[in-house]
């Protein structure tokens, strides 16, 4: 699904639909692609959904850290002029959904995780000795999935090109460290807003019991699972993702 990047100021963002704003965040290696299932859906159900283009590689690396990236979000939501959102982050998207919820409380009105980091780190940034081996990359990017299918040629050129670029390189393992250094279990308890977790049964990079931690760590949260699903479920199984979010939405009143 093709959608037009607005490009506003220091912005570079889809938009689509109207209603209560949904910010998706996606991930290290994540394409706002991604999220077509979702945006297409969604839009189509009373809300804006709105995924803007994380400056993941273009922030010098000094700021190239969670904390940073929580800000953008918070400078591209007073920029929109949204009063309250709903955050729905993959991966290190979620991880930024959390840290900006953290910080900014009042403008989240729910949070919506899957497969996110915040809590333990395997796969992000490690493994890239063999960088220039593109069956060697490949295999990292078919990891991701449950279904190998799912990692398109596309999708493994892309990773392929991204650990390649020493600059992105440099960045991907200043992230990674960040998000070791952004733990989030002291913060977890603390934060009251309602949050959906939506986790892959077979998801490898962070793992099923990441999810069952976030769930215990914070105070108003509920669990779901996806079975046969890996570490992206809004792309393996995006009509079922839909299903549990619009149905965990329409509950909570949002």
């Amino acid at each position: 699904m093709a959608h037009i990047l607005k490009k506003e100021k220091e912005f570079s963002y889809i938009e689509i639909g109207e209603g209560t704003p949904i910010i998706v965040l996606h991930g290290l290696m994540g394409g706002l692609s991604n999220f077509d299932g979702v945006s297409g859906f969604f839009s189509e159900r009373g809300y804006k959904i709105v995924i803007p283009e994380l400056p993941i590689y273009t922030m010098s690396l000094l700021k190239t850290n969670v904390k940073s990236f929580a800000n953008y979000l918070h400078d591209f939501i007073e920029f929109k002029g949204f009063d309250e959102v709903i955050l729905l982050g993959n991966s290190l998207g979620g991880h930024i959904g959390l840290y900006h919820t953290k910080m900014y409380p009042e403008k989240v009105k729910a949070l919506i995780i899957t497969g996110s980091s915040g809590l333990y780190e395997s796969a992000m940034g490690s493994g890239y000795t063999k960088r220039s081996d593109y069956e060697v990359i490949k295999k990292k990017a078919q990891d991701v999935f449950y279904d190998p299918e799912v990692a398109t040629k596309e999708i493994v050129d892309e990773v392929y090109a991204t650990v390649n670029d020493r600059n992105k390189l440099v960045k991907t393992l200043a992230i990674a460290k960040s998000a070791i250094r952004h733990n989030m279990a002291k913060d977890l308890p603390k934060m009251q807003t309602p949050t959906c977790i939506i986790w892959g049964k077979n998801d490898s990079v962070t793992p099923p019991e990441v999810a069952e931690e976030f769930n215990d760590l914070l105070p108003d949260s509920e669990l779901f699972w996806i079975d046969k699903c890996g570490h992206a479920a809004m792309m393996e199984h995006p009509d079922l993702f839909n299903e549990i979010l619009d149905s965990w939405l329409n509950k909570r009143g949002f």
